[in-house]
This record gives structure tokens, sequence and C-alpha cells, in this order.
């Protein structure tokens, strides 16, 4: 074999191999783990590290108090959710696009987490004159909604909307304002921690988004 041929040989052995990893570290990146989770206080999403028992957390952006019904005619606020970690989701009953699907993958993570009493799920609903508690109940038993592990909720609408918008950022629309007549609509979960700060956000269509989900539960878990 030729020397032009043998370094021909050993370059295209090189790609074969760089092609390799590149598709490994793709494939794990899907349910990538890391030793901490950054903290988000703004609208863009931009990542804040901060390390464990960082002082500094306490004064970042937290979800603020709220005061909603679920399907059981429970009122849920901020202390339902005191020392848990949560996911939260924007919904409505009656839609027929992207909420069955956001729905199957809630019901993933409740399954997953059946039995992990630190961890919650809070679906509000954002057509809630029409989601009323009779309405959520039904559709959360057709759904395998197990009783205080997932809230559907409802209630005030302009309440629901300041949370969805102001509090959580599950719009993507950055830097465009819109009043409380627009309507809210929009597949992220996010992540939430013990003390009400936010630590991700998931599009809650995709499976590989829902699997790094289950993953930072489970780094967020390991917090001291």
């Amino acid at each position: 074999m030729s020397l032009i041929m043998r370094k021909l040989k050993s370059r295209i052995e090189l790609l074969l191999v760089t092609i390799v990893i590149f598709a490994c570290n793709n494939e794990e990146g899907k349910t990538k783990r890391v030793g901490e989770l950054p903290y988000y206080a703004e609208a863009t999403f931009t990542p804040i590290w901060l390390g464990e028992n960082e002082q500094k957390a306490k004064d970042l952006h937290r979800i603020p108090p709220f005061r909603l019904v679920n399907q059981e005619s429970d009122t849920i606020t901020e202390k339902t959710f005191a020392g848990k970690i949560y996911v939260a989701d924007f919904f409505f009953t009656s839609c027929p696009g992207i909420c069955p699907k956001m729905t199957a993958n809630m019901k993933i993570l409740q399954d997953e987490f059946s039995k992990d009493n630190d961890i919650l799920l809070l679906s509000h609903s954002v057509t809630p004159t029409r989601d009323s508690v009779p309405i959520l109940k039904e559709y959360a038993e057709n759904e395998g909604v197990i009783v205080d592990k997932w809230h559907l909720v409802t209630g005030n609408r302009e309440e629901i909307y300041n949370l969805g918008r102001n509090e959580y950022f599950v719009e993507e629309d950055l830097g465009i304002a819109k009043d409380i007549d627009e309507f809210l609509h929009t597949e992220n979960f996010v992540l939430i921690d013990k003390f009400r700060h936010i630590r991700g956000i998931y599009n809650g269509l995709n499976k590989s988004s829902i699997n790094q989900l289950i993953a930072d539960i489970r780094t967020l878990k390991k917090e001291k």
C-alpha cells in the first residue's frame, strides 16, 4: 500500500471514530446527568450557576404566593409545595392539539415518581371559567391522575395568566407585552425546587426533553 493510501486510510478511520464518539455523546446528552442545576431568574432563561448552599440563591426570583383550587375542590397554595420539588405546566381540558401529548408526558413523570412524596405536579388551566372543578375531576379520572400527586387547578384567570407569563416565564415571545385578553398557550414544563426557584424549562412534547427532566429531578433531589 502506498504512503498516500495509508494516510488516506488513517484519515478515514479517524473520521469514523470521531463520528462514532459524537453520536455516542449526542445519545447520552438526551439524559445528561450533571452535578448541579442552574437557577433561572427571568424570561430569557439565562442560567445562573451558584452551587449548593449558595446564600445568593435566596435573593433570586421565586414563584410568589398563589391561591387556586384543584380537581378535588381543595385549596392549593404555595404552601402545598413547601419542601417539595414540582413540575408546572399550563393546559386546558378541551385542547385538541398539544395538551393531550403534554398530559401523556406529565403522566410519565407521575408514574416515574409515584412513590416519591417529595415530587409533585401542577397543571394550571388556561380556560379556568370553562374548566370548573367537576370538569377537572372528570378529566383527572379519565387520565389516571393520582390525587395529591398531580394537582389540576383552576381559579382566577388573571392570577393564572400572571403566574404563567411573569413568574414561570413559560411563553417564548420575549419582549412582546401581552395583556390578559391574549390567550396563553405553551408546551413548556418548568422545574421548581423546594424553595420555589426555577431550575429548568423543558419541551413538554419532546420525549428526550422529558427524559432530561427526569434526570434533572433526580439531580435536584440530591441538593442539600
